[in-house]
């Protein structure tokens, strides 16, 4: 692994019984980047962020962060990383600053420290009175809120985000937008899976597209558009093979027709 990489993924694939959902899949990653991860509905993106984090290790190859082996070392890994996933289990009978309170101290932060961290990310987010409130009434937009922050209160060097924006106000995703800027020019290394592709578009410095467990593409948006003209939802068709929404649109508005 060259010094500069923070993640090298060497000759990764994964298997589901038969289904071959990764196929020999390899990458160097140089700290600070912005990885935009895109694909198609089951091209693989979710479980490839499940294995760089530690929570599977059932594949073939090889992976690192920052030099650890994860299939060898996940616990450490878990430790210099953060993670915003789609859905999570919150533990609703806890209240925010409860649940913050815990990822903080299984990352070895100080009481006082989660406590300041948490009420001034949250209020960010327009939960200062629900600090002390019970999940169990919150909406889907602000359970999310709450993992963003667990994800990101230790101040992590490496985050992984898988689906992260679900759920949210239009506002909140303007504004977590201007957080992955600013945490990449922090020198953050982030790794962000969506499907949304005009926010990949605009904060990935580097943009990598996968399609049945393999990659199609691999460079800046600048790049990809020399090779495949439009916005990167444009492009992203070409690649996969899905550009012509036109006839799929009348083949579905003309089946309801024929339900009449």
């Amino acid at each position: 692994m060259q010094e500069n990489n923070i993640i090298t993924i060497k000759n990764l694939s994964k298997s589901y019984g038969r289904k071959k959902v990764l196929s020999d899949i390899s990458l160097d990653i140089a700290a600070g980047q912005v990885i935009g991860y895109i694909g198609t509905n089951g091209a693989g993106k979710s479980t490839t962020v499940r294995i760089l984090i530690g929570l599977d290790k059932e594949f073939e190859g090889e992976v690192f962060i920052n030099g650890y082996n994860v299939k060898k070392d996940p616990l450490a890994v878990k430790k210099i990383i953060g993670y915003i996933p789609e859905v999570a289990a919150l533990y609703d009978v806890l209240t925010p600053m409860e649940y913050l309170n815990l990822v903080g101290q299984l990352h070895e932060m100080s009481e006082s420290n989660i406590r300041e961290r948490a009420t001034q990310m949250l209020g960010f987010f327009g939960l200062t009175h629900q600090l002390d409130q019970r999940m169990d009434s919150f909406s889907k937009g602000m359970r999310q809120k709450v993992l963003i922050v667990a994800g990101l209160i230790h101040n992590p060097s490496i985050i992984f985000m898988d689906e992260p924006l679900t759920g949210l106000d239009a506002n909140t995703v303007i504004l977590f937008k201007e957080i992955i800027a600013r945490l990449a020019q922090q020198g953050k290394t982030i790794f962000y899976c969506s499907h949304m592709m005009d926010i990949v578009e605009k904060v990935s410095d580097r943009i990598i597209l996968l399609k049945d467990g393999r990659i199609l593409a691999d460079g800046s948006f600048a790049e990809l558009k020399q090779q495949n003209d439009g916005s990167l939802e444009a492009i992203f068709s070409q690649l996969t093979g899905t550009s012509d929404t036109n006839t799929q649109v009348d083949g579905f508005l003309n089946a309801i027709k024929d339900a009449e």
